[in-house]
């Protein structure tokens, strides 16, 4: 089945059945290398994209369920002139990805706090990140670049 999506600011036509999950479409598809893939259950955040702007497991998402939606990755987040978004510049200042794997989601998920509490405290950007999995013990470098990038955008 051919399905248009809205990922980054594109119109992509993919083929591909309904119940594929996003997160193969994506990489699969469309070359996108942020999301990665992790637990394939939802529960790390690796996968995380935003769909409307909102924080969603791209392993478990149905790719019907994202048509018609804005998508937007890792891929997509620097702009045209290709500046680093906010977030991924304090990302970078604080060294906050060692092992790399959480990165991703965790930048996405920043994004989406950013975007909804532009001056988060430091149990706020705790909570918006607890459902992403850091392994490699960079979680408190993580949230200082949060709260890092927050004080760039004011």
């Amino acid at each position: 089945m051919t399905l248009v999506l809205n990922v980054d600011g594109v119109r992509h036509a993919v083929t591909s059945a309904d119940d594929t999950p996003l997160l193969w479409v994506l990489r699969g598809e469309l070359d996108k290398n942020g999301p990665k893939y992790g637990c394939g259950a939802a529960q790390c955040g690796a996968c995380t994209v935003l769909l409307d702007d909102a924080p969603v497991r791209s392993c478990v998402l149905p790719v019907s369920a994202a048509t018609g939606a804005a998508i937007r990755t890792l891929d997509g987040l620097a702009d045209a002139d290709g500046a680093l978004h906010a977030v991924q510049s304090a990302f970078v200042a604080e060294q906050a990805a060692q092992c790399g794997y959480c990165t991703s989601g965790m930048i996405m998920s920043a994004v989406a706090l950013l975007a909804e509490t532009p001056r988060p405290t430091d149990a706020q950007v705790r909570t918006a990140l607890d459902g992403n999995l850091c392994r490699c013990g960079a979680h408190n470098r993580i949230v200082r670049a949060v709260l890092r990038a927050a004080e760039a955008r004011t």
